[in-house]
């Protein structure tokens, strides 16, 4: 779910409590007294305009706070459901990957591009239990479990980076897909997907949907933020003590209580409602396997990887930004959320659309508000 940008949160549950709930309290006072962000504030349209703009180089900028009945109708996924239908593929001839497909008659003569669904940090495909059956309906839907979570292998001692994951995300369109597919990812699985369209040559990406995209793997990458800077030195002690196995090992017990979890989402979701015992679970269980902890020190402690700022120019693809305006670890007014309004403004190819009382993982957040957004766009590039 994308505890990574920043990754305060998955790094120690008291930084993480303190981090948050300065954070929150600070953005809450400042909704207060109206300033919601020291940054220019974007031009607002509606969705069909927002659509439209995207064809004439217009600037395709969004607002939405209440969902309409367009994206009403899909049923939320069990977990068990999930995980009965999904698949394994081997990567590199020796990883096992997790993987769901879903589609029905009509997906299956849409003429639509199939979507791939990249989870966050600490998540894994059930993420997208609200979003696949509503996405499916007209489009063949891929899921997979990046290497390090889910029910993919966890191999002792590898280095994780951004730059596999964006690999893997190739190889799989590559191998598995085989057409040219709309990459949709959060947080850092949104970064990652980034990365993979800037290195695809073989015009396997058709287009990008990001939602709260991270800055980089871990907040080294955070590095012109203020509530960053302020933490820095105690993050790098975090950074050493987490190499050191048995504290590192003390930590993500900590990490993975279900109290300490269900707290760290409350405080990331807007919607509290979505904060169920079904998510606890879905980012638990995998904690729970062997390799997790190597996966959790590599990627907290590893290089930010690519930032996204030097790899979005060069993107000709359509770019759809899903931002939550409620989000704590990559906030709108923060370095990352405010080059990424700023894109609408400056690249003709990209739309961006505010999602009001959002936080960090709008897709299981407030999926009706995703989805009023997303359809739309996903239509106009079918057609196009």
């Amino acid at each position: 779910m994308g505890f990574s940008s920043p990754a305060v949160a998955a790094e120690l549950p008291l930084l993480c409590s303190l981090v948050n709930t300065k954070r929150e309290s600070f953005l809450c006072q400042r909704r207060k007294h109206g300033h919601v962000s020291y940054y220019k504030k974007p031009i607002f349209c509606n969705i069909k305009s927002n659509i439209t703009a995207t064809a004439t180089g217009n600037n395709n900028t969004a607002t939405t706070g209440s969902p309409s009945s367009s994206s009403c109708g899909g049923k939320v996924l069990e977990i068990k459901v999930i995980e009965e239908r999904c698949r394994k593929w081997i990567w590199k001839g020796k990883f096992s990957i997790n993987y769901f497909v879903s589609c029905n008659s009509d997906s299956q003569s849409s003429p639509g591009p199939p979507l791939l669904l990249v989870h966050g940090f600490g998540a894994s495909i059930p993420h997208w239990r609200r979003n696949i059956d509503t996405l499916a309906k007209n489009y063949t839907v891929y899921a997979v479990d990046l290497l390090g979570f889910g029910a993919s292998d966890k191999p002792e001692g590898f280095s994780y980076t951004m730059e596999e994951w964006a690999q893997l995300i190739l190889d799989f369109l590559d191998e598995v897909i085989q057409k040219p597919t709309v990459l949709i990812g959060n947080s850092v699985g949104s970064l990652a997907c980034v990365i993979a369209a800037s290195e695809s040559s073989h015009a396997l990406v058709r287009g990008l949907v990001l939602l709260n995209c991270a800055g980089g793997m871990n907040n080294k990458a955070i590095v012109d933020d203020w509530r960053i800077k302020l933490f820095l030195p105690l993050l790098w002690l975090i950074d050493f003590l987490l190499k050191q196995r048995a504290i590192a090992s003390l930590i993500f017990e900590r990490v993975k209580e279900r109290d300490t979890l269900r707290n760290i989402l409350l405080s990331v979701y807007g919607n509290k409602e979505s904060v169920d015992e079904d998510l606890v679970e879905i980012i638990r269980g995998p904690a729970c396997d062997e390799g997790a902890l190597d996966a959790f020190v590599s990627i907290v402690t590893g290089p930010p990887g690519p930032n996204p700022v030097t790899l979005m120019p060069g993107l000709s693809i359509p770019i759809l930004v899903l931002w939550g305006d409620q989000d704590p670890f990559t906030p709108i007014d923060g370095p990352v959320g405010k080059y990424f309004s700023s894109l609408p403004s400056q690249l003709s190819n990209v739309s961006l659309c505010m999602l009001e009382g959002v936080g960090h993982c709008p897709h299981d957040d407030k999926p009706d508000l995703v989805h009023d957004s997303l359809l739309p766009w996903l239509a106009s590039l079918a057609a196009s």
